[in-house]
């Protein structure tokens, strides 16, 4: 039987589809689980670096409800005349295997996973970038250790630096990388530089508790390649710092214009918000290097869930008693489990 697309679930599905389709021509699974609100930052960077036996078992909805949402967006798609590409999942470790989505692996379902759909609207250029999305092998990925740790290879005691292989920490010289220097972030240029010239390469990621997510503080790279990079660099210096001032002025105008953008779209779909209310939230969500919704790829793309939640986060500092629970002591999760019905209701009288 055809999946019913007028159902809740058919909805927000087909609401995270279309804001997917309107930023790059295409929607994967991995973009309507994001925009669903099923899987996390943490979730995926934990499945993308070889860390977890499938993606199905780090989802926040039961394997039968995350089928029917492949299907749901299956049958989106199919209406719109749209096709299908199956992506390649490897994991971003030295032996890149393939990632799974489905604990059994099951052939059928991974392929339903795997699937991304291209819009027949879709310009060239966004044809050309998601054929790179769908097959570009990822980085790999080393992390800035958090504590003693002990290498699951040679049983030496850990330095700063680790690859998890297995769901099992690795030193550097068991992974081959030990000859690799490390570039700090910070310079764009001379970090595309070094990375292309670099035979092996690695991006450093470090966890960070209170945003929980990773964050990447640099680039493993050889160290030939880093000196011509360094070279071709000072070639161009005084290009390139015309070329910052240039860009400063464009980003500043551009926030500008993406925050009033923003403002409407809270207005849109929160028409009870107060005056005024809706461009705070815009420019708070929207402040560059934030790391804000705002400023993710769902939040520039204006995604339905992404500004749901710029709102709920407005609420929950302004409307109700959540900053003053933390300062109390309350762990946060039973804190916002306190103000769960509240937000609700807030959210109610502005929709």
């Amino acid at each position: 039987m055809e999946p019913d697309l007028g159902t809740k679930l058919g909805r927000r599905v087909a609401d995270a589809a279309t804001g997917a389709v309107a930023r790059r021509g295409a929607v994967s699974v991995l973009d309507a689980f994001t925009s669903l609100g099923w899987v996390t930052d943490k979730a995926l960077d934990t499945w993308r670096q070889g860390r977890a036996d499938s993606l199905g078992a780090l989802v926040q909805a039961p394997a039968e409800r995350q089928r029917d949402a492949v299907e749901l967006l299956r049958a989106w798609a199919e209406r719109r005349d749209m096709t299908c590409e199956e992506g390649e999942y490897l994991a971003a470790s030295r032996e890149r295997r393939d990632l799974r989505f489905t604990p059994d692996g099951d052939p059928r379902w991974e392929r339903a996973f795997r699937a991304h759909w291209v819009s027949p609207t879709a310009t060239g250029a966004q044809r050309r970038r998601e054929e790179k999305r769908r097959t570009k092998a990822p980085d790999l990925v080393v992390l800035e250790s958090t504590g003693p740790w002990e290498c699951a290879s040679c049983a030496e005691p850990g330095t700063d630096l680790l690859c998890m292989e297995d769901d099992a920490p690795h030193c550097l010289t068991c992974t081959d990388m030990d000859h690799l220097v490390l570039l700090p972030a910070g310079d764009a240029a001379l970090t595309r530089r070094a990375k292309k010239e670099s035979g092996l390469s690695a991006v450093v990621m470090r966890w960070v508790p209170s945003r929980r997510k990773y964050r990447r503080t640099g680039l493993l790279v050889e160290e030939p390649a880093l000196e011509a990079a360094e070279a071709q660099c000072l070639a161009d210096e005084d290009v390139r710092e015309r070329r910052r001032e240039r860009d400063a002025v464009r980003r500043a105008a551009q926030d500008v214009v993406f925050q009033g953008r923003f403002a409407e779209e809270i207005t849109l779909r929160f028409p009870g918000c107060p005056d005024g209310r809706a461009q705070r939230i815009a420019e708070h969500a929207g402040t560059r290097g934030s790391g804000r919704v705002g400023r993710s790829a769902a939040g520039r793309a204006l995604d339905p869930g992404a500004v749901r939640r710029a709102v709920v986060a407005s609420i929950r500092h302004e409307d109700t008693d959540y900053d003053e629970m933390l300062m109390a002591g309350v762990p946060r999760e039973e804190a916002r489990s306190r103000i769960a019905d509240r937000i609700d209701q807030v959210l109610a009288e502005w929709s």
